[in-house]
């Protein structure tokens, strides 16, 4: 997550869409008192600062006073001091900052085809467990990278204005960050956790049908909101 005061901008950081080499990019570029959460694993020149401190709770309890788990959050994120993170959901960054920044700031993030984010994500745990996790161990996991969540609210209405989309994410972060001024020459150059699968293998030919109907379940809210197709 980054929020910029020296950009007027607040980039909301979702699951498996490039976002740690966007982060990493924006951090080289954001001023000094700019907000940009660490990133784990770290990735250099990425330069994390400004992200932790108190908060007022009080909009999060009184929006939150009959789900526990959000107000467990809550608490426990004021007593670590962790005022900001990594994937932090808009509701919160929205309780946690001033109103005019909230509202003046143009705040935007990236989504994915979930087939797409899906086979992603399971090389990435692959990856993480030594290569030892099998596709069809990763769907009993049931553990998927929902991204609506981050950018929008229980009511399933979006929190950013802007939601990019990843198979068109050059273009759209030219569009974006020439509004905003921000310098870019057309690529991020910087392809952070990429190694983790290989490219030329389209997940059409990694699922099986089962698996894709799968994921068309979980991630009917996506589907709907973006039109994604398999």
């Amino acid at each position: 997550m980054i929020l910029s005061h020296k950009y007027k901008f607040i980039f909301i950081k979702t699951l498996k869409t490039a976002g740690t080499s966007i982060e990493t990019y924006l951090s080289q570029v954001c001023g000094e008192d700019d907000i940009v959460t660490p990133i784990y694993p770290h990735v250099e020149p990425h330069s994390a600062r400004n992200f932790a401190g108190h908060f007022n709770p009080l909009p999060e309890i009184v929006s939150n006073r009959r789900n526990w788990s959000n107000l467990r959050q809550t608490f426990g994120d004021l007593c670590e001091k962790k005022k900001f993170y990594n994937h932090i959901p808009a509701r919160l960054i929205r309780s946690r900052v001033p109103a005019r920044i909230w509202n003046t700031y143009f705040k935007f993030c990236i989504e994915r085809n979930p087939w797409d984010k899906t086979v992603s994500h399971y090389y990435m745990q692959k990856y993480r467990s030594n290569g030892s996790l099998t596709l069809e161990q990763y769907f009993e996991q049931k553990c998927f990278c929902l991204n609506y969540p981050i950018y929008a609210n229980h009511r399933d209405d979006l929190l950013v204005d802007r939601v990019l989309k990843f198979e068109d994410l050059n273009s759209s972060l030219n569009s974006v960050f020439s509004d905003l001024n921000v310098p870019f020459a057309g690529t991020l150059q910087i392809k952070a956790k990429s190694e983790y699968r290989d490219q030329s293998v389209p997940y059409a030919k990694i699922l099986s049908d089962e698996q894709r109907d799968i994921i068309g379940d979980v991630f009917a809210k996506e589907i709907e909101m973006h039109g994604y197709g398999f």
